[in-house]
C-alpha cells in the first residue's frame, strides 16, 4: 500500500512540475525574456511577444487548469482513489 501511495504521489508531483514549467515559460520566458524576438511574429494583427503578455499567458493558465484537473482524474482512476 505503501508503495501505491508513493508511486501516486510522485505522479501527482511530475504533473504539478510539468504545469508549473508550461506556465513558467508562456507567462515569463515568452512574455518578458523573449517579447522582443517574438515581436517579429504577427498573430491576428498583433505582435506575439505582445499577445503572450497580455492574453496568451490568461489562455495557458485557463488551459493548464482544465489538463491538470484532467490528468488528475485519470492518475485519481488508475490508482483507485477517486470519489464518485
Amino acid at each position: 500500500m505503501a508503495d501505491k501511495n508513493a508511486l501516486y504521489w510522485k505522479a501527482c508531483l511530475r504533473l504539478i512540475g510539468s504545469c508549473l514549467l508550461v506556465w513558467f515559460l508562456v507567462s515569463y520566458v515568452f512574455a518578458i525574456l523573449l517579447v522582443e524576438p517574438l515581436n517579429t511574429i504577427h498573430l491576428g494583427g498583433y505582435k506575439l511577444g505582445f499577445w503572450f503578455a497580455q492574453q496568451g499567458s490568461i489562455y495557458t493558465f485557463v488551459i493548464l487548469i482544465f489538463f491538470y484537473s484532467w490528468q488528475m482524474n485519470k492518475l485519481d482512476h488508475k490508482f483507485d482513489v477517486y470519489e464518485e
